[in-house]
């Protein structure tokens, strides 16, 4: 997709939706932004305290984002580092989010 000023966003799971004032890449200003760019943006009247490592933002208007009640996974442990017993709670990361399970 492309991230422009003007696009309405949600970040999900919050369900929080805003306007994007701005985007940019290394403090200049982008016209738009497209797959494989990293940059930041600017949105209206989203204080950073109801933002939350792990929310996802997308388009509104194009398959926009939703939280999962809950998900199947397959999970391999690589590398651990002590036994795993009864009470055990592994810790999950998924892209910037940690969570206990």
């Amino acid at each position: 997709g492309v991230l422009k000023p003007g696009t309405v966003v949600v970040f999900a799971p919050a369900n929080i939706v805003t306007e994007v004032k701005s985007v940019e890449m290394h403090h200049e200003a982008l016209q738009e932004a497209v797959p494989g760019d990293n940059v930041g943006f600017n949105v209206k009247n989203v204080a950073v305290k109801d933002l939350r490592r792990g929310f996802v933002a997308g388009d509104t208007k194009n398959n926009p984002p939703k939280g999962a009640g809950d998900f199947t996974a397959q999970v391999i442990v690589l590398n651990h580092h002590g036994q795993i017993s009864n009470g055990y709670t592994p810790v999950l990361d998924c892209h910037t989010a940690q969570h206990g399970c």
